[in-house]
């Protein structure tokens, strides 16, 4: 069964209809791409699925939690790192003071 399916698209008269079809598009001009490439943009914005309000509202209060914590996140871990870095300068003089 495969080979019957590459012997149809090696005929003669599937060669002809992608010569055909790409002799077609070196045809359009650019006003005619222009026109088209909007066809087409308004044909894929009318299949997209757009939220609802309430799901907007939901979307954005997660970004805006999601983004709360990793402020606090990193505020608390600069911090924590800070106050390590001023503990170890603050010891290193105490180290040549004994000795």
């Amino acid at each position: 069964m495969p080979e019957d399916k590459i012997e149809k698209l090696d005929t003669p008269d599937q060669t002809d209809l992608k010569s055909s079809s790409s002799s077609k598009k070196r045809k359009i001009k650019g006003s005619n791409r222009i026109a088209r490439w909007f066809r087409e943009m308004r044909s894929e914005l009318k299949k997209v699925v757009w939220p609802t309000p309430k799901q907007i509202v939901n979307n954005t209060f997660v970004a805006l939690t999601v983004m709360t914590c990793a402020a606090i996140l990193i505020w608390a871990l600069d911090f924590a790192a800070g106050e390590i870095f001023m503990a170890i300068i603050r010891y290193i003089p105490l180290l040549f003071q004994g000795a």
